[in-house]
């Protein structure tokens, strides 16, 4: 199983403070955090695309180009590329261009995301937002496999046997798809034989099985062979030396991110006591010790047989020193482990 990150670079105030960070000292902060990540063996970074004030990158495949030269085995992937409102093409060419600064790292993970703000930035209309994502994954597809390709569609400029440059380290950029719990997601993906990231933020992991169950189904059906099938599963997490220290230290950045989206989405504040039985052996945050974190990584697994766990280290901001920590813990103490189990499962079966 591969194990690292995901980050949405979240720059929200401290909850005892009210204090923000200059937005350079967060970015500054995130390069020491994927090159730490990349030291201590960690398998993946990813970074997340949005079009707001607390979350600060817009253009992932910037600052993973940044990162690359930092960097000398980890992959850097998106988390996600909001592909509705982007054009595939320059999506494409700023992939290649990351994957030919790391030497075949980069990866794609194409989704619709769970924030609207870059439909109207960008022209798009929200009426289509099925349409655009579905035309837009394809395109992207064709792009990944042909140098040169012709296409039409409706929400693009067609496209006449044109070349498209960079073209990448790797033969194919690794295109994840990422679902959040809706079917016909699952069953494009699985079409396709599309390695799938799934996102697990809120309720119980094991409501989240019929999906994957689904999504292996879909990709033996289509013809696809079982053995290349990757599945990736993200969730929301920290880790501290010490179990309660850790949940008391996220706990109020996380309350502060989750009650403000609760509050444009019509949810009610988060609470301790949710949080708590959020972070319950079988609830889906990832929240403690080391070994609280091992073992809820292979209650995962048990679940879903999933090749890749990315964990989201930063839903608001924690101070940088328990964020490089939790960094360290994970790829020194929690993914050797993880790892180990589960090479001992897969040997047992």
């Amino acid at each position: 199983m591969e194990l690292g990150i995901t980050t949405f670079v979240e720059n929200t105030p401290d909850p005892s403070t009210g204090k923000l960070l200059p937005p350079y000292q967060r970015m500054s902060n995130l390069m020491e955090e994927i090159t730490l990540a990349d030291q201590v063996g960690l398998d993946v970074f990813a970074i997340g695309e949005h079009h707001r004030p607390d979350f600060l990158v817009s253009s992932p495949a910037v600052v993973l180009a940044a990162a690359a030269v930092k960097t000398k085995q980890i992959k850097l992937s998106s988390a996600v590329t909001v592909l509705s409102s982007d054009d595939p093409v320059r999506v494409f060419q700023d992939f290649a261009h990351v994957d030919l600064l790391s030497k075949g790292r980069a990866e794609i993970m194409a989704g619709r995301g769970s924030f609207i703000e870059s439909f109207p930035l960008f022209g798009n209309d929200l009426k289509d937002y099925h349409t655009l994502y579905a035309e837009k994954l394809e395109l992207l597809i064709k792009l990944n496999k042909s140098e040169k390709i012709t296409w039409q569609g409706h929400h693009r400029p067609s496209i006449d046997n044109r070349g498209v440059y960079p073209r990448p380290y790797q033969a194919e950029l690794p295109i994840w798809v990422a679902v959040g719990g809706t079917p016909e997601s699952v069953v494009r993906a699985a079409n396709y034989g599309l390695p799938m990231a799934l996102a697990i933020i809120g309720g119980m992991p094991e409501r989240f099985v019929p999906f994957t169950d689904l999504y292996r189904e879909t990709y033996q059906k289509a013809g696809h062979d079982l053995k290349k099938l990757q599945l990736g599963i993200n969730s929301h997490g920290f880790i501290g030396d010490d179990s309660k220290k850790a949940a008391d230290d996220f706990y109020g950045p996380y309350a502060y991110v989750m009650s403000q989206i609760g509050r444009e989405r019509g949810w009610p504040p988060m609470n301790r006591p949710q949080f708590e039985m959020m972070r319950s052996p079988e609830g889906s945050l990832l929240v403690g010790s080391p070994q609280q974190v091992i073992d809820k990584i292979l209650f995962n697994y048990e679940l879903f047989q999933n090749t890749r766990f990315l964990l989201h280290i930063s839903v608001g901001t924690l101070p940088h020193d328990k964020v490089l920590r939790a960094i360290e813990l994970l790829g020194t103490v929690v993914a050797p482990a993880v790892k180990k189990a589960v090479s001992q499962t897969a040997e047992l079966t």
